[in-house]
């Protein structure tokens, strides 16, 4: 079924309403070419956690399991976001990138999962293996932008698969419901044509809880502001604060953690938790840099470290 064209999609392809292009492979052999990368650890040890106790009335328990991947607990159910359980992320499992840090939270200790939320197709949102195993263990919903559909039959979803446009709601299982919305970045899984599936990020409403995860983006503060006045107020965001050097290659698709700070204002939310990070080196940047960088941008915003806070691993907020 053909698409209608919109102010990101030009009948065969998605773009950033007014957004810098996308870096072709010249710009990433450049980068890659120059590249200085700080050295990362090989390991970092992780307690294994078990997920906190589901929450009374309206609350929502967010817990960090590694990455981008989020466990979200609420009296509506369980959703995890962009979850990535394999040892590493790529076209085929033996090669890609490997995590330093396992999940925090072990596969066999997950709870009941009712939906998963995918913001984009790259691979380390994007996991199929562990999309599968998800769509196996639980028959949860999968929602995710337009054009993830292929993907996700692929994985056995079938007809639990919601493909949504930008601000377009959808209900979850247990009375929830989520829009997606638009964030700036880009989609590709291989050598071929990009930007053929949509990416954005989420904001999810449980009772009277609204939660905003940004999924991968650059900065845009009007971006921002119109998420903050259509959705409301956040109260938990969780903004990316990782895989932002060089900012020459990065700062179109991916924030730093000033710009993150930035975002949190913005957007107006309550409390925010930096996601996007420590897992895979995926960029230039140390390990610990973007935890630094967070510091450093809350002391000159004089924002307290308990409203803007990177959580270790396994580590949960309630709002």
């Amino acid at each position: 079924m053909a698409r209608p064209l919109s102010d990101h999609f030009d009948g065969k392809r998605f773009f950033n309403p007014g957004g810098d292009p996308e870096r072709g492979w010249v710009d990433l052999l450049r980068w890659k070419f120059s590249s200085r990368p700080e050295a990362w650890p090989r390991e970092i040890g992780v307690t294994p956690m078990a997920p906190p106790a589901q929450p009374l009335g309206d609350g929502v328990i967010a817990t960090w399991i590694g990455h981008s991947s989020i466990l979200l607990q609420t009296r509506h159910g369980n959703t995890l976001i962009d979850p990535v359980y394999s040892e590493r992320i790529g076209p085929v499992s033996w090669a890609g990138v490997r995590r330093v840090m396992p999940p925090a939270i072990p596969w066999s200790a997950l709870p009941r999962i009712d939906a998963v939320l995918v913001s984009h197709d790259h691979y380390d949102h994007c996991d199929l293996p562990t999309l599968r195993r998800l769509a196996q263990r639980n028959v949860p919903v999968f929602a995710a932008p337009l054009g993830h559909g292929g993907l996700l039959n692929s994985i056995g979803a079938g007809k639990r698969t919601l493909e949504m446009d930008w601000w377009q709601d959808c209900e979850l299982p247990g009375g929830a419901s989520v829009t997606l919305v638009p964030a700036r970045h880009w989609c590709r899984r291989g050598p071929g044509g990009g930007n053929l599936r949509l990416w954005g990020g989420f904001a999810l409403r449980s009772g009277n809880r609204l939660v905003y995860y940004a999924g991968d983006t650059g900065y845009s503060g009007e971006l921002f502001c119109e998420i903050g006045r259509r959705c409301g107020r956040p109260d938990l965001a969780l903004l990316p604060i990782g895989a932002y050097e060089p900012r020459w290659f990065m700062g179109g698709v991916h924030m730093n953690p000033a710009e993150a700070v930035r975002a949190h204002r913005d957007v107006g939310a309550r409390r925010s938790v930096g996601v996007h990070w420590g897992t895979f080196q995926l960029t230039d940047e140390g390990r610990e840099a973007p935890l630094r960088a967070l510091a450093a941008a809350r002391s000159e915003a004089g924002i307290p470290e308990e409203e803007f806070l990177a959580l270790p691993p396994g580590g949960s907020v309630a709002a």
